[in-house]
């Protein structure tokens, strides 16, 4: 299950890289930022 979480927030992290050249950046990278982190976590880790 953590697996499957982390590749979502991975994806949703790619997802928010394409916002971030739309509006706001800030904020997008900050979402960008924990959502990477949290993937990486999530996959990566046992």
């Amino acid at each position: 299950m953590k697996k499957l979480i982390g590749l979502v927030a991975l994806c949703v992290a790619v997802g928010m890289l394409v916002m971030l050249f739309m509006t706001n950046r800030f904020v997008g990278l900050i979402l960008i930022v924990l959502l990477l982190l949290i993937g990486y976590n999530f996959f990566c880790c046992d």
